[in-house]
C-alpha cells in the first residue's frame, strides 16, 4: 500500500507538459483492435487505466508494447473474443472495447465493467445502439454473450443522453459495419474527435464528430497508424486548480484552451489570471480567490463534472460562498466529508454543494474516495498548513501520471511512500 505525503504552504511556479489523455487513450487503444497490422500511438501516458487496456489487448490475441510514452499494437492475432472477469472490473472504460471486438471478430463475451463508484452508469444505451446493428445480446449472471453472425450493419441511432462511452462504442463498432450508421445526440467530447482523428488516420470514414451528428460510413478494412493522443483537458484543469489554489503560476505546455473553454471563466471569476496561447495556458493566482457564480456540470462544452471536485478544493478557500450543481453523477461529492477534515465548510445535499470560503486548511489524514476526488485533495493539501496523508492514491494513479513527480518539479513538497 502507498499513500502521499504533502506538506503544504508552497506556491506552485514554472513550466510543465500537460500528459496525453486518458479518456482518449482508452478508446483508441481500442480502436487498434480494428486496423490490420500495427499502430502506434504517442503521447500515452504511464497510468493504470492504460496498462489495463493493455492487458485487455494482450489478452484477446494482441501484442502491445510500452516505450517512453507509446505504444505499439500488432492485431495480426487478435482472434479472441472473450475478455475475462477480473480485466473488465479494473476500469469503467473497458466497456469500450465491446464495439472494438464485435468489430474485429463477429461476437464478444464480456462481464459488467468496474472503475470508480460514482453511482449508476448504465450499459443500456450501448446495448440498444448495438441490438439496432443487428448484435444479439443475452445477459446472464452478470455476463453479456453479444453476436452478430451476419455481420454488423449501419443504423440510425438516437441516444437519449450524449453518453461519452455509447458513443465511442457506436463509432468503433461502425467503422467496418455494412452501410452507414447516423448517431444523433452524439457526445461531443474533444475525445470523440481524437477518436474520430484516429480511425480516420486508419482508413475510416467519419464525420460530424464534435458536433450532435456523427456520420460513420462503413468500409472493408483499417489498417494502422502513427497517432498522437490529445493532451489531457481535467488534468489541464488539475494543473490550473494547483495554481489558484497556492497563489502560483504556471504554463501548461501543450494544453489546448478550446479543450477548458468552460473551466477558464471559473478561474477567472475567482481572480486568477489566465492567459491562452496557441500551444499553452498560462494561469496566474497572486489574487485572494474570491467566490465564483453557480457552477453547473454539463455535457460538453458544458463545465465537466470530471472537474467538479478540483474547483470545489480551489473554492474552500475563496472568500464568499460558492455552489457547485452536479448534473451528471448521483454519488460524486464523496469528496466533501474528506475535504471537511481539513477544514473546509462545505454542505453538500442532493445535487447540491454549498461552499464557504474559510480562511485556511489544515493538514489531515484522508483518503481518495474516486479518481478526481484523490486530486482535488491532493491539490488542497498543497495549500493547507501542515501535513496531509492521503491515502487509497491507487485510485489517483488511473489518471495521473506520477502526479508527486508532476507538483514536486513545480515547488510542492510531495512524496510517496509505503506503508
Amino acid at each position: 500500500m502507498q499513500r502521499l505525503i504533502i506538506q503544504g504552504g508552497n506556491k506552485l511556479s514554472g513550466e510543465v507538459c500537460v500528459q496525453g489523455a486518458k479518456n482518449s487513450a482508452l478508446p483508441l487503444l481500442a480502436g487498434c483492435v480494428l486496423a490490420d497490422g500495427e499502430t502506434k500511438l504517442h503521447n500515452c501516458p504511464a497510468l493504470s487505466d492504460v496498462f489495463a487496456a493493455c492487458r485487455i489487448l494482450s489478452c484477446i490475441g494482441c501484442k502491445c508494447e510500452y516505450d517512453k510514452g507509446s505504444i505499439t499494437v500488432n492485431s495480426a492475432g487478435a482472434d479472441k473474443s472473450f475478455v475475462p472477469d477480473e480485466l473488465m472490473r479494473e476500469m469503467r472504460s473497458s466497456i469500450v472495447f465491446l464495439g472494438a471486438v464485435l468489430g474485429r471478430t463477429g461476437e464478444c463475451r464480456l462481464s459488467f465493467p468496474g472503475g470508480c463508484e460514482l453511482g449508476p452508469r448504465p450499459i443500456d444505451m450501448h446495448i440498444s445502439a448495438l441490438r439496432q446493428m443487428g448484435v444479439k445480446i443475452s445477459e446472464e449472471y452478470g455476463v453479456l454473450d453479444c453476436s452478430c453472425a451476419k455481420g454488423l450493419k449501419g443504423a440510425k441511432i438516437n441516444l437519449s443522453f450524449p453518453s461519452v462511452g455509447a458513443t465511442e462504442n457506436i463509432m468503433l463498432a461502425a467503422v467496418l459495419a455494412e452501410g452507414d450508421t447516423v448517431i444523433y445526440n452524439a457526445a461531443r467530447e474533444p475525445e470523440i474527435s481524437d477518436l474520430a482523428g484516429f480511425l480516420n488516420a486508419c482508413g475510416a470514414k467519419v464525420s460530424g464528430a464534435g458536433t450532435g451528428t456523427v456520420f460513420i460510413s462503413g468500409v472493408d478494412k483499417l489498417h494502422g497508424c502513427e497517432y498522437s493522443v490529445m493532451p489531457d483537458r481535467i488534468v489541464t484543469a488539475t494543473l490550473m486548480g494547483a495554481a489558484a489554489a497556492t497563489g502560483g503560476e504556471l504554463s501548461l505546455l501543450g494544453a489546448r484552451v478550446g479543450d477548458v473553454r468552460a473551466v477558464i471563466p471559473v478561474f477567472e471569476q475567482a481572480g486568477c489570471q489566465v492567459y491562452p496561447y496557441e500551444d499553452r495556458i498560462f494561469i496566474s493566482a497572486k489574487k485572494t480567490l474570491r467566490a465564483v457564480k453557480t457552477i453547473r456540470t454539463m455535457p460538453y462544452p458544458g463545465f465537466p463534472t470530471d472537474a467538479q471536485a478540483i474547483v470545489m478544493a480551489v473554492l474552500t478557500k475563496a472568500r464568499g460562498t460558492s455552489v457547485i450543481v452536479e448534473n451528471i453523477f448521483e454519488n460524486r461529492y464523496r469528496h466533501v466529508d474528506e475535504l471537511v477534515r481539513m477544514g473546509a465548510d462545505i454542505k453538500a445535499e442532493g445535487k447540491v454543494a454549498v461552499i464557504e470560503g474559510v480562511k485556511n486548511l489544515y493538514g489531515a489524514s484522508v483518503r481518495a474516495t474516486d479518481l478526481r476526488g484523490g486530486a482535488a485533495l491532493a491539490v488542497a493539501a498543497l495549500s493547507a498548513e501542515g501535513e496531509t496523508s492521503l491515502t487509497n492514491i491507487r485510485l489517483i494513479d488511473r489518471g495521473y501520471e506520477n502526479i508527486e513527480d508532476t507538483f514536486s518539479r513545480l515547488g510542492g513538497k510531495i512524496k510517496r511512500v509505503n506503508y
